[in-house]
């Protein structure tokens, strides 16, 4: 029943390069747009976030700052992770890390929940995506319970909120990892292609607003440009070049949405060599310039 998506590559094992990219990374002085900080603990419609015209929300590759859970209720579609994609219904249960690369098609709507979670390391949450699947009436009454309680709890104002807030979180990184144990062991990336893509994946959301060149990250992973992309068909259907442009391309939508930055300040935060080029890739990629993709509804 438990699965997890991938086993995260440790930096450790990263090349050289990517270890070099990560350092010239920190020394980078850089414009950074940040979004407002939200609540440690939140519970929102699935829905929501698709509202309207804003279906990139969910389709597009992007990542959440803090542990996030995926609870369909109602819905089927496809579900990428880490560069792996598999299909999704009703009843299934996505863990995503903070910094999980992910995005989700639905065909028609999907409905349930998503739970945002406290980065909090006491909560000894676990360390790889994982999607579960329940037949079992009861089990499903489980988890829609426990994000009820929460819900409830995020919604009081009464004394020990916070607490009690860590505590609820708390039973859901232990009933998480009581999936764990009892559900079958296997690996979701059993072949070396699934785990280039998850590894291509790790390196692209810690980097993708200052490399946005695949062989580079090719460079890095020590492969040649080809074999990468030919991994990433293999894993979820796109090469690494749809990958990357796609989160970097959510990030710019984001921002030009949920910020007032001008577009020349986002472009320069997302590693654009000119305000031009910043509107020309951004045009090609969503049919809009990035202003006219601001006003819109």
């Amino acid at each position: 029943m438990t699965n997890p998506i991938f086993s995260t590559v440790p930096l450790g094992q990263l090349s050289a390069e990517s270890k070099e990219s990560e350092r010239a990374t920190a020394r980078k002085d850089t414009i950074a747009p940040t979004i407002p900080v939200q609540p440690a603990y939140r519970v929102d419609p699935l829905a929501r976030m698709a509202k309207g015209n804003a279906k990139w929300r969910t389709a597009a590759m992007r990542s959440h700052r803090t542990p996030t859970l995926l609870w369909f209720t109602r819905g089927q579609g496809r579900l990428t992770i880490s560069g792996v994609t598999r299909g999704f219904g009703g009843h299934n249960l996505i863990f995503l890390p903070k910094h999980t690369m992910y995005g989700f098609e639905a065909i028609g709507q999907a409905y349930g929940s998503i739970v945002h979670l406290a980065d909090d390391p006491n909560l000894s949450l676990p360390q790889t995506p994982l999607h579960l699947r329940f037949s079992d009436l009861a089990q499903q009454n489980e988890v829609s319970t426990m994000i009820d309680n929460l819900a409830r709890e995020i919604d009081s104002d009464l004394p020990g909120k916070d607490r009690a807030l860590a505590l609820q979180a708390g039973l859901f990184s232990v009933w998480l990892e009581r999936q764990i144990d009892n559900g079958p062991d296997y690996d979701m990336t059993p072949d070396a292609a699934r785990k280039l893509a998850a590894a291509f994946t790790q390196l692209v959301e810690r980097d993708f607003r200052q490399t946005h060149s695949v062989s580079d990250y090719a460079a890095a992973l020590g492969v040649t440009t080809t074999h990468l992309t030919r991994s990433c068909n293999i894993a979820c259907g796109r090469p690494a070049s749809v990958i990357l442009a796609d989160r970097v391309h959510f990030e710019a939508r984001r921002l030009l949405k949920e910020t007032k930055y001008p577009v020349k300040a986002i472009s320069k935060t997302l590693g654009f060599h000119s305000p031009a080029y910043f509107t020309r890739s951004f045009h090609k990629q969503t049919g809009q310039s990035p202003t006219a993709f601001r006003k819109a509804d």
